[in-house]
This record gives structure tokens, sequence and C-alpha cells, in this order.
């Protein structure tokens, strides 16, 4: 199936217009909290990846860059701040209980593997604060 940004970026690819094959492949490495090492949760860096298609900076060169940027990473944190608030980490292994691995390898998925996994209710957390917070901005 998707991985957690994937499905987190998917699901708002009616409002970002950022969808199909190059929207999935990009969002393909931060699976398993950045290809499984474990780092920061997949969810969230789906909630980064639209708020960036919607909001980000992308012009350096522009007369108000360093205070677009400094605002762009304003919203990234207040984003990290909601999902940390109802999940106590951004973190992947601290959310899973899990250790850090090198193994390139997912795990079989399993009716147990998704007993013991809260990453459908993480993509359903991302989901809900994204689309909160783009609400109160206006942006949908």
């Amino acid at each position: 199936g998707y991985s957690c940004a994937q499905a987190v970026v998917k699901a708002f690819a009616d409002v970002t217009g950022f969808d199909g094959e190059q929207a999935m492949r990009l969002c393909s490495s931060f699976g398993g909290g950045m290809g499984r090492l474990r780092e920061v949760c997949g969810a969230v860096s789906g909630m980064f990846i639209v708020e960036g298609l919607l909001e980000g900076y992308f012009d350096p060169t522009a007369e108000n860059a360093q205070l677009q940027k400094a605002e762009h990473y304003k919203r990234i944190q207040e984003l990290a701040r909601r999902f940390k608030e109802r999940n106590t980490s951004i973190i992947c292994r601290e959310i899973l209980g899990a250790r850090a691995t090198t193994n390139p390898m997912p795990d079989e998925r399993t009716p147990e593997y998704y007993k013991t996994r809260p990453c459908a209710r993480m993509c359903g957390d991302a989901a809900e604060i994204l689309e909160a917070f783009l609400k109160e901005r206006n942006i949908i």
C-alpha cells in the first residue's frame, strides 16, 4: 500500500493538484520515517509537503525571501506542534515504540502487523490537523 507520506499527500491532491506517479514517487522516500530509518513520521512529512506545495517559498532572490522562508517555517512548526500535542512526538520510532533500523525491507503486512501499528491513525490525525489549519488560513 501507500506509505504514510503518500497517503497524506494523496488525500490533498484535489487541493494541490499534485497527484499521480510524480507525486507518489516524490513521497516514496518519506515512508517509514524517512526510508524506514524511523526518523520524522511519514504522515508529518506528508503534511509538510502539502503545506509547501500550497504556501511554500520558491524564489531565493525575491526581495522578501528571508521573510517568506521564516513565515513558511513558522507554519511548519505550528503543524508539528499540533501533531505533537495530539501524539506526543513527530518521530516515527517514538510513536511506534521501535528502534531505528537500517534494514530496508518492510515488515510483512499481516492482520497482526496492523494491530501493532498506529500508522493509519497517524495519517488520519495528520489529515485532520492539516485540513483544520488550511481552513483557518482560508486556503480551503
